[in-house]
């Protein structure tokens, strides 16, 4: 009986968290996150990412822009919403510092829930105080953290950053591209002059990586409400707006 064969699965850590088991785990970080989701009503989603370093305060503004831009679009996009309809545009971050946790603020100053996706790293990344509790998540496989920012977004507007933030990018574009995610969805970069001096983007279709109608996929904003009217404007649905 005090064999490792003889424990329950359910009860065995050795067992599951063995290779063999890797797949229910998966299965568990797609079901905890989608329960909680429900339960909070969250229909759709506007993702913001961007750096975990930048800093309240700096010059270039990031920090604040970010902040006023989830205030906005959870003020106005139906994330407020209480027992007359599920939740639209709720911002979700990947839940950790700089542009994350700004994001994260703007909708706790709007009084509005918003979403942390997290992830275990091997420095340990911890939340941030300002996402909602109950809709503070935490991954172990980025790929599920993917996916989970995927499936609800309904826009992204995307703030300077790093690799990271590259890849998260990318990998929306890619799937819009692609045919993989709804032909509508509005993809903001904040901070044209950034984004203009890191990618040259042009440079894709002239030679021939990627088509000319690619590069319809996203805009430029550089104030929060610009941000938010090149949502508008690029398709973003909200309550009670035709």
């Amino acid at each position: 009986m005090a064999a490792a064969a003889y424990r329950l699965p359910a009860m065995d850590q050795d067992f599951l968290l063995g290779d063999t088991t890797r797949g229910l785990r998966f299965q568990l970080e797609y079901q905890k996150a989608e329960e909680h989701l429900r339960k909070w009503g969250v229909a759709t989603t506007v993702i913001v990412f961007g750096s975990a370093r930048v800093k309240p305060g700096e010059k270039n503004g990031w920090y604040d822009a970010a902040r006023e831009f989830a205030r906005i679009c959870s003020e106005e996009g139906g994330a407020k919403l209480e027992h007359n309809g599920p939740r639209q545009n709720v911002i979700a971050t990947g839940g950790g510092p700089g542009i994350m946790e700004a994001a994260n603020r703007g909708a706790h100053d709007a009084g509005a829930p918003s979403i942390g996706f997290n992830i275990t790293l091997p420095m340990e990344q911890e939340p941030n105080p300002y996402s909602t509790p109950d809709l503070t998540f935490r991954f172990h496989y980025f790929a599920m953290r993917k996916m989970h920012f995927a499936i609800r977004a309904a826009a992204l507007v995307v703030f300077p950053g790093g690799f990271g933030t590259m890849d998260e990018l990318f990998e929306i574009l890619t799937l819009r591209q692609t045919g993989k995610m709804d032909d509508e969805l509005p993809v903001v970069l904040y901070d044209s002059s950034f984004w203009k001096n890191l990618i040259n983007f042009q440079h894709f279709v002239d030679t021939g990586m990627v088509g000319k109608r690619d590069l319809d996929l996203f805009a430029y904003a550089d104030t929060p409400r610009e941000a938010w009217e090149q949502l508008i404007k690029r398709g973003l649905k909200r309550p009670g707006v035709e």
